[in-house]
Order: structure tokens, then sequence, then C-alpha cells
């Protein structure tokens, strides 16, 4: 006996028999077509998200980068003074690193890139170098060197600033050790960067790098920027040594 395949009648006589069988064939196009439509827009949606999450992070990059001080105004100066002894006889040792180039410019275009590299220098020498006296080490009571050995007193941190910040391109010229007298009375040696926005100071008390006056400190004299002579800050009376740790 032979079995038939459901043939055209056949599947004409089977919807007749089943009318929902046609309803659904009806529907399925319209059903794919909203299930399509829902997986675009769910695809949207989250393209949308990321997009926002990615202006959202770089929104936050650009307002936690270096933020730019203030300006300020330079530190005053008068005439023209003596530097401290040791700094004449690092000058006899070292005599290329007291010359002045005035072909330099004598203050620094202060951006947001220099701003990150002297925090970042100021920072790095800190804790770079071990504090001990020149008594200690040198067995005299003031002397200015590099502290190649990891270990120096104030100015001897400053001088490892200024060389490191000459090697990245900064005019030692607009770089000037300064003298002062510090927030407990004794002689004490910083850095001092002239900007087109102020004066601020480099300093081994602290890695912050402030104007020159919010440093509480008292300014005695600095490098001059003209010639070898250095030049009074205000009024200060000079400190004897620069001993201070």
């Amino acid at each position: 006996m032979r079995h038939g395949g459901l043939g055209g009648s056949g599947a004409a006589a089977a919807a007749e028999g089943a009318p929902w069988l046609g309803a659904w064939e009806a529907l399925e196009p319209a059903r794919l077509a909203r299930g399509l439509r829902r997986r675009l827009n769910r695809s949207a949606g989250l393209a949308l998200v990321g997009a926002i999450l990615m202006l959202g992070g770089a929104t936050t990059q650009a307002r936690t980068g270096p933020t730019l001080p203030e300006p300020g105004t330079p530190v005053e100066t008068g005439a023209a003074v003596k530097p401290v002894a040791a700094w004449s006889a690092f000058c006899e040792r070292m005599p290329a690193e007291c010359t002045v180039n005035t072909a330099e410019p004598a203050f620094i275009h202060l951006d947001a890139a220099i701003w990150r590299t002297l925090t970042s220098v100021n920072r790095r020498v800190n804790a770079r170098i071990k504090p001990i006296t020149d008594q200690a080490q040198w067995g005299v009571i003031d002397r200015w060197d590099y502290p190649d050995d990891g270990f120096g007193d104030c100015e001897d941190y400053q001088l490892l600033k200024r060389r490191m910040l000459t090697e990245r391109g900064l005019p030692r010229r607009a770089l000037r050790m300064t003298v002062v007298i510090d927030d407990i009375g004794e002689g004490h040696a910083v850095l001092m960067v002239r900007t087109d926005r102020g004066d601020f100071i480099l300093d081994n008390k602290t890695n912050a790098v402030l104007p020159w006056a919010r440093t509480g400190y008292s300014y005695v004299k600095r490098e001059g920027q003209d010639g070898t002579r250095w030049v009074s800050l205000n009024g200060g009376a000079s400190p004897v040594t620069t001993a201070n740790r």
C-alpha cells in the first residue's frame, strides 16, 4: 500500500483543517522585523552609552591634568652683592655651572608641560637624596656640590634639580640659586624658577612648587641673570652659610 506525501493538495487540506497555520505564516515576517528592530535599537543604545563613557573619561582626564598656578609678581631685586663663600668655591671647581649665557631667556614661558616637569623633578630629587649636613659629609660647615653619592644638604638638592631641568631644555639663566632665611631662622638654599607667571621655588623641604611669596621665607639674595654677581632680594641680611638640611 502506498503512502503519499503532503503535496500541494495535502498542504491546502492541512491549511483548511488548521487555519491557525496560515495565520502564523502571515505573522512570521512581522515578528522577525520587530526582533531585528529591538536588536538594532539595543546596539545603538550600547554604542551611545560607550560614547558617553569615553567622553566622560576624557573630560575627567582633562579636569585632573596639571593646573597652572595663578600669575604672581616677581620678587623685588636690589643691588649687586657677593655670593656666599661656598658658592664661590663651587664655581672655582665647576666654572661652567656658574657662567651666565645672556643669549638665553631670563624668563620661562610657563605652560602645562613645563609645570609638570618642575613638579616632577622637585618631587623626584627630594625622594632620591638623603639629607646630611656638610659637617657630617665633608667635615666643613658649608660646601656646595652635586649629591652624586645620594647624600646632600639643601643647596645640593637644588643644584641637582637645576642640572636635571637644564637637561630637559630649560634655560639655566632662568633657574637661579637663591639664599633665604627659612621658617626656623636659619640660612637655607632654594632654586628660584623665573617665569612669565612669577617666580616659583623648588625646595627640598616640600614637594609643592610654590610662588616665592607663599613659602614663608625671608629672601636674601640670588644669582644674577646678567653676570656672575648676585643680587639682593627684599633687603634681607645675608647668612654666613646655608648649612641647613
